[in-house]
């Protein structure tokens, strides 16, 4: 999805900017109000690219169709999907074994306040990717993972979690999953993780340097499920979380 189309411009400009790479074109715009005004484009025209959420995932096919997100209808077209090509949107949540499919991005605008369920009970994603997560309003992750059992890896290098303050449930029954990283979590606004961890099987290692659930309101059975090997590690190396 490019910043210019569909946004009137000046012709020697937008060829300009078709060079760079839409991160670096939002700076130069963001700090120039006479570029806005030659490029007829406002603050609130183009927030939307800036504060976008840009997941990439794996996915793997399971049955003859496979649907891949949940995205209430109301938000729908605040959703973009491209199956392998950058250029083409594909208008919908699901992929077929005739579509082929390598990767999927998926770009979230401003509009969408909650992750609530996002990927819950899907059963066709291997590896889950945030490139780009700008946004700072994000309120509810619960269940956002939930019951993905073919989950592998989660990579959350570009993940903000500011203002979250619901994580109820959030990995509950990701089966698959034996290493989760999670230090750059800030929780400080978060006062649910009831069933956080729940039935996450095959979790051995989990890095929560960053946690500290004193503040915490609902905490309980965040890891019931899980191995022993696991409690006594956290125990021993997080001891705050399990008591």
């Amino acid at each position: 999805m490019n910043l210019f189309s569909n946004i009137p411009t000046n012709y020697f400009l937008q060829i300009v900017f078709s060079n760079l790479k839409q991160e670096k074109s939002l700076k130069i715009i963001k700090s120039n109000k006479l570029l806005q005004k030659r490029l007829n484009i406002g603050l609130n025209t183009y927030k939307r690219f800036y504060n976008q959420i840009e997941i990439e995932i794996i996915p793997i096919l399971t049955k003859e169709k496979n649907e891949f997100i949940h995205i209430p209808d109301e938000y729908e077209s605040n959703c973009h999907i491209y199956f392998n090509d950058n250029n083409k949107e594909i208008k919908r949540k699901y992929f077929t074994k005739e579509d082929k499919v390598i990767k999927i991005k998926i770009i979230l605008d401003e509009e969408i306040k909650s992750l609530k369920g996002l990927f819950s009970y899907i059963d066709c994603i291997e590896k889950i990717s945030f490139n780009k997560f700008n946004r700072k309003d994000i309120n509810n992750m619960e269940e956002m993972f939930a019951g993905c059992k073919a989950l592998k890896e989660i990579n959350f290098n570009k993940f903000i979690t500011d203002n979250v303050t619901n994580m109820n449930y959030m990995f509950y029954k990701c089966e698959s999953l034996k290493e989760l990283n999670i230090n750059k979590f800030n929780i400080n606004n978060v006062t649910n993780m009831f069933f956080m961890f729940s039935e996450c099987s095959s979790l051995k290692e989990i890095n929560l340097t960053t946690f500290d659930t004193d503040n915490i309101i609902c905490k309980q059975g965040m890891f019931d499920g899980c191995s022993n090997e696991l409690k006594r590690k956290i125990a021993k190396t997080y001891k705050n979380i399990l008591h």
